[in-house]
């Protein structure tokens, strides 16, 4: 059965990416109309949901630097708007109560708490997809959300810790001794090469330190994420992660699915639910204003806003809690099922269009900035060179130390990631850090000498947005890109690349010809 509900979640979620909408809008919506159909989950599909929320957490963490957790935007800036948003809540959830509407009239203060608490985190899974979808983990405003919501993911913890009266066991401090065996965990992995052993090793440590933590009465998804933020600075975690990647997104289907089958709601609960959504613009206020208060730039706080304008699965699992104990009634664990599930299609419906709003609105936004710039974000202008290249990963790597080899110091590369950046420049690639997909990037550089720029990037939609911010500022020189297959570089050309170059046609032609040259020497 389980095998036929993950085949219609399919198939939702099809019909959904026909429509250019995330995928697990399609999956949320599978669970509520089987469960319209009269079915219901039974245990297999949490068993699906859990594992998709600890591999996507230890995924997460392999991602994360600790120094980024200790950012006063990253600490400060959650816990500021986590205080905000329970007092405004609070009063907003009140003042709705004096409608009368059912469900709310008649709840207490505490209860009233209870749920804006619930509200107040933001979802994990729905940013983390988000930003993957988007190809903006690693950018500036994508590190910035991840690091707030590990941050409501550590509050929301303590908070079931304390609800739950689980205490962690004396035996807790034992967990340190894992510190000083690092070296060696890494040489193990290390020994398992690049092939099958890999997500093996991945599922071993990422449910292996669930386990422990279990096992001392903590929360395993929390060991989890440390674990990976453990294992963050291995030359491979990222491809430990994206050995994951799919299978992570196959189980995390469970977890859409937990959601729909909640219960079938009432006509009356998804009014409410949506009324609960009109909350949404208040927590992207909130985080838009801290943000900018803590000296982000308009663009950055814009973008880390709206991923993170939307209710948690976290809020479920407080929701479930408290109405096992009776703190809450089972009409509203419903109700907020709905709210996240609306939440979520918001949310992703509103970041499609979130950099071309903020392009075209951006001097709006910009008069809030702080005229003081936080040290990453002062861009440092590039080298005069006329060849610039954007996404400095493989493909971008082969690519400058092609060019420099024809025409010498003439190429730099462009990077989101600064810790890349420090080491490409440490291996003497001249690379700078700073987002393509910032319309202020472009902007603040002088593009006048700059004859052909190369998109070395994964993902078709930063190429196509990249692409729209430098034709904006009239740039006259050529601009070239990869693609994977025929439709992407149909995609690509149509949208005004001058030339786009198949990914596995031109490796084919390179290694022919390489081959060719063999016979020659003979």
């Amino acid at each position: 059965m389980e095998f036929i509900w993950i085949g219609f979640a399919f198939i939702c979620g099809l019909v959904i990416k026909m429509v250019a909408l995330p995928p697990s809008i399609g999956y949320l919506a599978a669970g509520f109309i089987l469960l319209f159909l009269g079915y219901e989950a039974d245990s297999m599909v949490n068993v699906l949901a859990d594992i998709g929320i600890t591999l996507m957490l230890f995924t997460i963490g392999l991602k994360l630097n600790i120094k980024d957790l200790l950012k006063a935007e990253v600490w400060f800036g959650s816990l500021s708007h986590s205080v905000l948003w329970l007092f405004i809540g609070l009063v907003l959830l009140k003042g709705i109560a004096l409608i009368t509407i059912p469900f709310v009239s008649g709840l207490s203060i505490t209860t009233s708490a209870l749920i804006v608490f619930a509200l107040s985190f933001s979802s994990t899974v729905c940013v983390v997809k988000l930003m993957e979808e988007h190809g903006e983990m690693r950018t500036r405003h994508g590190k910035l959300a991840i690091g707030i919501l590990v941050m409501q993911d550590v509050i929301a913890v303590l908070f079931l810790v304390v609800a739950t009266g689980k205490i962690p066991s004396p035996w807790a401090g034992l967990l340190l001794l894992f510190i000083p065996l690092k070296p060696f965990i890494g040489k193990a992995i290390n020994k398992a090469g690049h092939g099958e052993l890999i997500p093996l090793m991945g599922f071993f440590i990422a449910f292996g330190a669930y386990e422990l933590f279990e096992l001392v009465h903590v929360k395993g998804d929390l060991g989890a994420l440390l674990a990976g933020m453990y294992l963050a600075s291995h030359s491979k975690a990222s491809e430990i992660t994206k050995s994951l990647l799919s299978f992570k997104d196959l189980f995390l289907i469970g977890f859409f699915l937990s959601i729909g089958f909640t219960a079938l709601p009432t006509l009356e609960m998804l009014a409410i639910a949506s009324v609960l959504t009109l909350l949404l613009p208040v927590k992207f206020l909130l985080f838009f204003f801290i943000l900018v208060k803590l000296n982000l730039r308009g663009r950055t706080a814009f973008l880390s806003a709206l991923a993170l304008s939307n209710f948690s699965e976290f809020g479920l699992i407080i929701a479930a809690l408290s109405t096992k104990a009776g703190w809450l009634s089972s009409e509203w664990l419903v109700i907020l099922s709905l709210a996240v599930a609306l939440s979520f299609i918001i949310t992703n419906v509103l970041y499609n269009f979130a950099h071309d709003y903020f392009a075209s609105n951006k001097e709006k936004f910009k008069r809030f900035e702080s005229k003081k710039r936080l040290s990453e974000d002062d861009f440092v202008q590039p080298c005069e060179a006329p060849i610039a290249i954007i996404g400095m990963g493989r493909v971008g790597i082969g690519a400058y130390k092609a060019l420099n080899a024809q025409v010498g110091n003439q190429v730099w590369g462009l990077d989101t990631d600064k810790d890349k950046v420090k080491w490409l420049n440490e291996q003497g690639i001249q690379t700078y850090c700073g987002d393509a997909e910032d319309a202020d990037f472009w902007e603040r550089i002088d593009l006048s000498k700059v004859e052909l720029i190369l998109l070395a990037l994964p993902s078709v939609l930063d190429m196509k947005n990249i692409t729209r911010q430098i034709k904006r500022t009239n740039y006259q020189g050529k601009i070239a890109a990869i693609a994977r297959y025929d439709d992407e570089r149909l995609t690509l050309e149509s949208f005004g690349v001058d030339k786009v170059f198949n990914f596995y046609n031109e490796a084919g032609v390179g290694f022919a010809e390489e081959s060719m040259s063999l016979l020659k020497k003979n």
